[in-house]
């Protein structure tokens, strides 16, 4: 069946596009939900007069999509799973487990946008994991899959990382106040030593 895009579909287009689509999909799915619309010359027509509006909306996605995925190309996600002492996976990494991650992250992604190579993970270790933005664009966001050993392993070293880190400021902070002390000790003395021979030469 021929329609026209009311909105966008993934994976199918964009609002505006008129394409093939089995029957049963558009009767059943894309016409109920008014994603698309019977391609005629009625709605053509429709579409037409519509086009600038469209237009507009394309170049504000596009613009929206440039900016989350230079966000998201930064992001790290750190995913635990069970896993053997060999890093064997006992489970898998879905693409709602990626999704509930993001969304703590507060990135609002839909779950058929995400794609999880599911059968390459099979083993700890990090992966990428493609986020489908508008059109053609996508993004590679860098997936850390480790197992509840690993994750407390990583917890401990930061905790113990952020501790010497407090300790090398604090003793920082010691060192900067004594060198103060000193420089503050130390012109006190060069203005004693200075008034010293004044009272002096005052006596005579």
């Amino acid at each position: 069946m021929k329609i026209i895009l009311n909105q966008d579909v993934t994976h199918l287009g964009e609002e505006g596009d008129v394409v093939e689509v089995k029957d049963g999909y558009a009767r059943n799915y894309l016409l109920p939900t008014k994603a698309a619309v019977i391609y005629n010359k009625a709605n053509e027509a429709l579409f037409k007069s519509r086009a600038a509006a469209i237009e507009q909306r394309k170049a504000e996605k596009r613009a929206a999509s440039a900016t989350l995925k230079e966000k998201l190309d930064n992001v790290v996600l750190a995913i635990t799973v069970p896993a053997g002492e060999s890093g064997k996976l006992f489970g898998s990494v879905t693409s709602q487990m990626v999704q509930a991650e993001l969304q703590k992250l507060g990135f609002e992604i839909e779950r058929k946008r995400i794609d999880v190579a599911t059968h390459a993970i099979k083993m700890t270790g990090t992966y990428s994991v493609i986020i489908h933005l508008y059109e053609n664009e996508f993004s590679s966001v860098k997936l850390l899959v480790q197992s509840e050993a690993e994750r407390l392993a990583a917890e401990k070293k930061a905790a113990e990382e952020a501790a010497a880190a407090a300790k090398a400021a604090e003793e920082a902070a010691k060192a900067a106040e004594e060198a103060e002390n000193a420089e503050s000790a130390a012109s006190e003395e060069a203005v004693e030593s200075e008034e010293a021979p004044a009272a002096e030469t005052e006596s005579l």
